[in-house]
């Protein structure tokens, strides 16, 4: 026994819950030596060490509401032909589950079996706080305690049916992030190391310790590696309650077994581990503890495998003694939702043999430990490290929510997310590929503009393109995120990291990619094309590429974390993108915009940066862009001869009383700033509010974050 676990019952005061998950800092100094024991610490399920948890759940039921089909009636019946519906609802209300009760102990497997819509997956959503609150009916605690929404995140872990995981990282870089999400500060880098090392080894993946986990388009770890992976990545933290769903699906019977196998050890290191399964095979029905067959949302049996034949047999089927026992009891289920009748008649059964085989009895904690005294026990074994603080006391309210402060979050989703894309550099050199191409063709239609009329009309249209393609080129922001949402609602289920940690690494991370896209965009453009200011107007310019760039990127940003497929994304991108080119003041001045659409000239992303550029370039003193008989250019009267042109000038002159010759200047940038209605925002102010469009999209995306991934059923 532990010095600690002698303090404890030596002590006659009994702790708050937050004082013992305060403890837990203090418990990384008597953690396992995971260099020389690699394996979890398997309890010692005698006498003297009781086990120390029990989840329980009574009269679990969760209805939702199932939309009706039209049903079109016959025009001889129906004049008007019309569809209808049935008269007392539109709506009808399914059963999903219908009063489940059981438990489940740690150092045990449960295991929920059904056929496909039975209810399991519905019931592991149930146990894991997966339903939102007033949908399910019924009590769920744990040693007796009510457990909050909070407290079971950190006590607890949740493994999805599908592999969501970055496909170029190793296996050892996968879990040493997750354990920096996971694992608290206050324990070094060498233990975090030992711990995803001695996890490795536990999961049977040292062979592939150094291979990327890979995806379609290569090649990496097999199904059954990728499987265990999954579930190492959500025990980093040593978990008291473990919740799978169908962690055996899509694998061979193999490695099928080799995924319960380490489950088993898991759970016999301290944990209570709760799956469902479709169906098992007779190696990994060996491995269960307990069973739960569902039937369309009602429990048809719970009990040990043991019990199977025995409870078949008193109903009246009997089982060979060759049969698989799990298939036997699927096929039977099976026909009785064929039949008449349903699995009525095996409901009932199984109520009358739980009573007699089971006799109700008052609940008790086990081993008459409370649930913070269990805490406590775990804590000394080494368990629950995710909640390690270094404070040694405090009320359960100041209970750390997650492992690690904001910037420590930031930091590592940053060298996650770099990592990851210096692995696929093909993505960035695509993007980049596209804007020295577009830049290309840019400088070499506009090579070189003079500053004459038509010079000036085609340094409009290049300022036009050059914004607007800027803005198009960041449409690849969208899929990035598509690609990653699910392993972010994941990793944020069971508060892994902060959603404004993500949310702020994603920006960080997108900005290096954006300076060389707007460095290598001014470079090509600006000398090719002839741009004015020198080396100071240079530098405005790619600055307010850049800002277009940034903008562009966090409205891309935002519309991934509201519109979930890539091809809905990319065709609202487009269109909207076109309606701020339409009124960004290019096509029609805004002066002429109708009234009730000027709101949106004013929202528009490419306004702002265009009349930046077009400050930038028209708004220098002493500058002249028409001069003399320049005046009749862009018009019929510029086919006339030079002398008829200096007639007609002659002939204004007299006419307005001041005289107009070739060399007088007729229209400078500023005059053609206001031509253009380019008089309120000069052009810095253009810039920063550019910038600020960026920041406002990324608080948006913030948000569609928070309000969009509760990883809850209604």
């Amino acid at each position: 026994m532990t010095s600690s676990s002698l303090e404890l019952t030596q002590d006659h005061h009994s702790p708050t819950l937050g004082e013992l998950l305060k403890r837990v800092g203090d418990s990384s100094r008597i953690m396992n030596d995971y260099d020389t024991s690699p394996a979890h610490q398997v309890l010692n399920l005698t006498d003297d060490a009781h086990l120390p948890f029990l989840l329980s759940f009574s009269n679990l039921t969760y209805n939702v509401k199932v939309p009706r089909k039209l049903r079109f009636t016959n025009i001889a019946n129906n004049r008007l032909g019309a569809a209808a519906v049935d008269d007392d609802s539109s709506s009808r209300v399914k059963t999903l589950l219908n009063e489940i009760s059981g438990e489940a102990r740690d150092g045990e497997i449960m295991a929920v079996l059904g056929a496909s819509g039975s209810g399991k997956s519905t019931l592991i959503d149930a146990l894991a706080n997966r339903i939102a609150k007033g949908s399910l009916k019924g009590s769920v605690t744990l040693n007796g305690e009510a457990l909050e929404s909070r407290l079971l995140k950190v006590i607890s872990a949740y493994v999805m049916q599908d592999d969501l995981l970055f496909p170029m990282l190793t296996v050892e870089e996968t879990l040493m992030f997750s354990a920096e999400f996971r694992l608290p500060k206050s324990l070094s880098k060498s233990k975090k190391k030992a711990r995803v090392l001695a996890l490795i080894d536990q999961l049977g993946l040292r062979n592939a310790a150094n291979t990327v986990i890979g995806d379609e388009g290569h090649r990496g770890v097999s199904g059954g590696e990728r499987r265990r992976v999954s579930i190492g990545i959500d025990i980093i933290h040593d978990p008291i309650v473990l919740f799978l769903d169908e962690p055996t699906s899509g694998l061979d019977s193999t490695s099928a077994f080799m995924v319960v196998k380490v489950l088993q050890r898991i759970a016999q290191s301290g944990s209570i581990v709760v799956m469902s399964v479709h169906q098992p095979s007779y190696r990994i029905l060996g491995l269960l503890d307990r069973l739960i067959f569902l039937s369309r949302g009602q429990t048809v049996f719970s009990g040990s495998p043991s019990s199977l034949p025995s409870f078949f047999q008193e109903f009246g089927h009997s089982m060979g003694d060759t049969e698989n026992k799990t298939e036997f009891a699927l096929d039977l289920i099976r026909q009785l939702e064929g039949s008449p009748g349903g699995t009525k008649s095996l409901v009932e059964f199984n109520k009358k043999w739980q009573l007699i085989s089971n006799p109700p009895k008052t609940p008790v904690s086990p081993g008459g430990l409370s649930l913070k005294d269990a805490i406590t026990a775990s804590i000394s074994r080494g368990k629950l490290v995710s909640g390690a603080t270094n404070n040694s006391a405090g009320p359960a309210s100041t209970m750390a929510t997650f492992a690690n402060p904001f910037w420590t979050e930031v930091f590592v989703l940053t060298k996650r997310s770099m990592l990851n894309s210096k692995r696929m550099p093909e993505l960035f050199g695509i993007r980049l590929g596209a804007v020295v191409v577009t830049g290309f063709i840019l400088a070499t239609v506009f090579w070189q503009l003079d500053n004459s009329p038509k010079g000036v009309q085609e340094r409009i249209g290049f300022f036009a393109f050059a914004m607007s393609t800027t803005f198009y080129t960041c449409a690849d922001a969208l899929p990035t995120f598509l690609q990653e949402r699910y392993i972010f609602m994941r990793e944020t289920a069971y508060n892994a990291y902060r959603r404004s940690s993500y949310v702020l690494s994603r920006s960080i991370t997108a900005i290096p990619a954006l300076i060389v896209l707007s460095i290598t965009f001014a470079l090509i453009t600006f000398f090719a094309v002839g741009l004015a200011g020198g080396s100071t107007g240079f530098l405005f310019f790619f600055l307010i590429i850049l800002a277009s760039f940034w903008a562009g990127s966090s409205f891309v940003t935002f519309l991934s974390g509201v519109v979930p497929h890539v091809m809905l994304g990319y065709t609202v991108v487009v269109a909207i993108l076109a309606y701020f080119l339409l009124f960004s003041g290019f096509f029609i001045n805004r002066d002429r915009i109708p009234a009730f659409w000027i709101w949106f000239h004013y929202i528009s992303l490419v306004k702002y940066p265009y009349e930046a550029v077009l400050q930038n370039e028209f708004n220098v003193i002493g500058k002249c862009f028409v001069k003399g008989s320049q005046i009749f250019d862009n018009t019929p009267l510029s086919l006339a001869t030079d002398e008829m042109k200096v007639k007609l000038l002659k002939s204004i002159s007299n006419t307005l009383g001041f005289p107009i010759t070739d060399g007088t200047c007729v229209t400078t940038g500023p005059d053609f700033l206001a031509q253009q209605g380019i008089t309120v925002l000069g052009k810095w102010s253009c810039l920063w509010i550019t910038v600020a469009w960026g920041f406002f999209f990324r608080i948006l995306f913030y948000f569609s974050l928070l309000l969009g991934s509760k990883n809850k059923r209604r």
